[in-house]
């Protein structure tokens, strides 16, 4: 099906090299029409986000404030979620910074702190 229109039969030699090129053709074919659906989406929308504000800035607005709905993104349990960062700040932590931070405190030690006088 895929050489319907094309002068190309499976006894040729090079076959494969013809298959191959087709296939690649076909790719193509798919890329520049999802380009072209996604140029025509986007410009669709801008059009119709101009009507808008033409015609009612506030909903025009609101509808760029509503956030949007992921119907595949399960809402977390609030207890999880406490209990996730409840977790995560009550258990200490000891941060070495390496020795760097020696080198700044070394370096900062001979400057004295700026102080405005009335």
């Amino acid at each position: 099906m895929a050489f319907a229109r094309t002068n190309i039969s499976l006894s040729q030699p090079h076959i494969t090299q013809k298959l191959r090129e087709r296939i690649d053709d076909l790719k193509q074919k798919i890329t520049a029409w999802g380009k072209r659906i996604r140029r025509f989406s986007e410009r669709s929308r801008r059009f119709n986000q101009n009507r808008l504000f033409q015609s009612d800035q506030k909903r025009l607005y609101k509808s760029l404030e509503r956030p949007k709905i992921c119907g595949a993104c399960p809402v977390p349990d609030q207890a999880d979620t406490v209990a996730f960062w409840r977790g995560l700040w009550s258990e200490p932590v000891n941060h070495s910074e390496g020795p760097w931070m020696e080198v700044v405190a070394s370096q900062s030690a001979s400057v004295t702190p700026w102080t405005s006088s009335p």
